[in-house]
């Protein structure tokens, strides 16, 4: 799985897109069926010229590459890329641009295993945007913020 996300990590660096950030890696028990093995999440800031819509498919095309296999829902997947966040001179609410496009991701606001690692990306993103992510975080319980936890820092992936 890390070496999955390693490479996923490399790939958003090549072509139409552009790694300006990347997450220390952290784990969390799995979200649905306890059956299974822990996750590992990371986020990256990504830049492109590329449309949301055009990203989101480039995005979910390297999935494929890198190996995805359809699964059942809440099961352990070999990679899941997410847009989670955009802004281009502010943030971008893509379901406003795109009806087929849930941006910012759905349920982004309270899943701790997204918002540790987002955590990480403050200093890249605009101020407004960080200080919600941030808001989002210290609304958490102490027990959902332990949750997740930190295995590697960032840079992470270059050692992969």
């Amino acid at each position: 799985m890390r070496q999955t996300l390693a490479r996923a990590c490399g790939a958003l660096d090549e072509g139409p897109l552009r790694l300006c950030g990347l997450s220390a890696l952290h784990a969390s028990h799995p979200m649905g069926p306890a059956d299974q093995p822990d996750f590992l999440n990371a986020a990256a800031c990504v830049a492109s010229a590329l449309g949301l819509r055009h990203l989101l498919q480039h995005v979910k095309a390297l999935e494929v590459g890198l190996g995805r296999v359809a699964r059942e829902r809440w099961r352990e997947r070999e990679l899941d890329l997410d847009l989670l966040l955009a802004w281009e001179d502010g943030p971008l609410l893509a379901h406003d641009l795109d009806p087929a496009l849930d941006v910012p991701h759905p349920g982004l606001w309270s899943r701790p295993f997204v918002l540790a690692p987002l955590m990480d990306l403050l200093d890249g993103m605009p101020p407004s945007l960080g200080r919600q992510v941030e808001a989002a975080w210290e609304r958490l319980s102490v027990e959902e913020a332990r949750m997740v936890w930190r295995v590697e820092e960032a840079g992470w992936f270059r050692s992969s």
